[in-house]
């Protein structure tokens, strides 16, 4: 973010003179304050120090990493799914995040469909079904979560969970959009209720 920028954004009341020694004064404050500095000045721009942790740089590693496939699956998958289900700054109205939110929203939801079928894979179902519902919750209208949900209660022999989940799902669909499931989910209910 450019200095000017930053200063208008932090004192937001004050002219943009008196707003850049504001922010001059911070970050010469901020300095002497810590042997690492949490903010770096490149020119007119500043950013956030390699050095300081941020929770959303862990986050975004470990959802690549699922995404590419795990080695092995965590045994205590509770605070991945916690970690993935956070959105970015909820209650910021500002217009940058906008991009930057729905990225975010995209890679955890992959990754939290991945992982919820690697854990369907490994016949670990209790973390694929609270994994697949965690992904529901960032777009309730993303199919790619609600058929995880029917194969695993179909491969736990639930075949009425996974034709009410299906149902659910079709009536929430023709309700907010007027729209069908795709074939290959209709197929998928079909394949299960022929057997």
């Amino acid at each position: 973010m450019y200095r000017a920028a930053a200063a208008g954004v932090l004192w937001p009341d004050s002219t943009p003179c008196r707003a850049a020694a504001n922010l001059r004064s911070a970050l010469c404050q901020a300095r002497r304050a810590s042997f690492v500095p949490a903010v770096e000045c490149i020119g007119q721009r500043l950013r956030l120090s390699e050095a300081v942790l941020v929770d959303l740089r862990a986050a975004w590693a470990a959802a690549r990493q699922i995404i590419s496939g795990l080695s092995e699956l965590p045994d205590d998958f509770e605070p991945l799914i916690e970690e993935l289900s956070r959105e970015l700054l909820p209650g910021w109205p500002d217009e940058w995040l906008t991009t930057e939110r729905d990225r975010w929203n995209q890679l955890r939801q992959h990754a939290l469909e991945s992982l919820a079928q690697q854990f369907r894979s490994a016949g670990h179902y209790l973390p694929a079904l609270q994994t697949a519902l965690a992904a529901i919750e960032i777009d309730p209208i993303r199919e790619t979560g609600h058929r995880i949900v029917i194969d695993v209660h179909a491969a736990e022999g639930n075949l009425a969970c996974a034709v009410k989940r299906y149902e659910d799902y079709r009536a929430l669909l023709r309700r907010e959009l007027g729209v069908a499931p795709s074939a290959q989910m209709t197929q998928l209910i079909r394949d299960l209720v022929s057997t």
